[in-house]
């Protein structure tokens, strides 16, 4: 388990990490050597299938005009620079508290179509050493907000993020709340948790 040092720790109330630009350096480097195992290119393709199979109505629905043929490429880089900002973490603490970092709503949507490839993440991470981390119940389910820890690494690594795909958490709250709102009279309740009775057999 290697431990951060004095120097390389950014200390929260709770947690523990490694300094952003330390954990930035790593996390290019983990990006670069996944990008290079020769399954890479299917697990791009796998989720990009997602086209016809996944469905989200607190996710996706929050990206203004999101299409899901023309927004996948895009969104598929910012999950894989999340991932590969969690793998960093890990690998430097040992604490999967600390590497689940608040991601934007979209972005761990993604990441879930992400972690649906298991067959081929378990191989690339055989070959390469590294581990993927993703745990719902370790989540911060829409808090990733400007200059928190996630930003301060993707900007040292990566520069700036797409804002198509990063909002902060007050406006991810207003959107909701906005799509909620929509939902509702259609019959789809708590964000798409609960349906009206009858909502699949009446036209």
């Amino acid at each position: 388990m290697h431990q951060p040092t004095k120097e390389s720790a950014a200390v929260s109330a709770t947690l523990v990490r490694p300094a952003p630009e330390v954990v930035a350096r790593r996390a290019r480097e983990i990006l670069a050597i996944v990008e290079g195992d020769r399954e890479f290119d299917r697990l791009r393709t796998a989720c990009a299938k997602y086209d016809e199979d996944w469905q989200c109505f607190m996710g996706y629905a929050l990206v203004d005009g999101f299409d899901v043929a023309k927004d996948t490429e895009p969104l598929f880089p910012e999950a894989m620079r999340a991932m590969a900002i969690k793998s960093a973490i890990y690998e430097m603490t040992d604490d999967e508290e600390a590497a689940e970092i608040p991601v934007s709503v979209p972005v761990d949507e993604m990441v879930h179509a992400l972690a649906a490839q298991f067959t081929v993440l378990c191989r690339i991470q055989a070959r390469t050493g590294i581990k993927f981390v993703h745990a719902t119940d370790r989540e911060a389910i829409g808090e990733w907000d400007h200059g928190d820890y996630t930003h301060q690494v993707y900007r040292s690594a990566w520069g700036p993020m797409n804002e198509r795909y990063w909002f902060d958490k007050d406006e991810t709250a207003r959107r909701k709340a906005i799509v909620a709102a929509k939902y509702e009279p259609l019959g789809i309740l708590d964000g798409g948790r609960r349906f009206a009775p009858g909502f699949p057999m009446a036209s």
